[in-house]
């Protein structure tokens, strides 16, 4: 892919390897992709060019920090049981993709309320939890592809106070690895609290719908539509 970039972002306890789109220009906004389990920072990289074909946003891409024995790529977080993370590996993620937001910001010139979060799976899982948890600015929109708000110890949502936030789910309904429910409940928890939430299930397992490329490519668009364009990428 063109314009690609890898960087070490150092912070206070630990350390993000992370790869960067750059815009076109000036950019007018932020998109930070989450890669899912087992896989690395350049899984989720192509959707950069799927969704923003005019390189209106800076793309950003970490790597999650543990690796698993026995198991490929990289992870974000043990897991006892889906929907409910190991509270010590998620604990950690979590700061250290909060330490790498706020130098994202800091370094781009750009803002939270500039920010779309996105993830698949776990990904999904951590852009929840960065995006709605109770310690962290606010971004203006999350992108969930396959994942649940977590359930787990030292966090907790603030979705009540977020209403400007937009959201959009998609799920395939055949997925056996993080069931559909989990999909449903996020939206009635979101929609509940008053967010603008645009929900999509396929006929699909636990993967990306490419028949809803064109769809996301439009969501993320409207959303992105009135940021005024900013310093991101001097």
């Amino acid at each position: 892919m063109r314009g690609i970039r890898l960087r070490l972002a150092l912070a206070a306890v630990t350390s993000l390897v992370y790869a960067e789109r750059p815009a076109a220009g000036e950019a007018r906004g932020l998109l930070v992709l989450h890669h899912g389990r087992g896989t690395d920072e350049l899984d989720l990289l192509p959707l950069a060019d799927q969704l923003d074909p005019q390189r209106a946003l800076h793309v950003v891409a970490p790597r999650a920090p543990l690796q698993v024995p026995g198991l490929p790529g990289s992870h974000w977080y043990l897991v006892p049981r889906v929907g409910y993370p190991d509270p010590q590996t998620f604990a950690a993620s979590y700061s250290a993709l909060a330490q790498l937001h706020e130098e994202l910001w800091e370094r781009t010139g750009t803002g939270p309320e500039r920010t779309v979060l996105g993830g698949f799976s776990m990904g999904c899982v951590m852009s929840y939890a960065l995006g709605l948890g109770a310690d962290r600015p606010a971004p203006a929109a999350i992108l969930a592809l396959s994942g649940f708000i977590p359930t787990v110890e030292g966090w907790r949502d603030d979705a009540v106070s977020r209403s400007a936030i937009r959201v959009l789910i998609s799920h395939g309904r055949l997925d056996p690895i993080i069931s559909v429910e989990f999909a449903r409940r996020a939206r009635a928890l979101l929609e509940e609290a008053g967010l603008d939430v645009g929900y999509h299930e396929f006929d699909g397992a636990h993967h990306l719908d490419p028949t809803y490329a064109t769809a996301t490519r439009a969501w993320l668009a409207s959303v992105t539509g009135d940021f005024g364009r900013g310093a991101i990428g001097r």
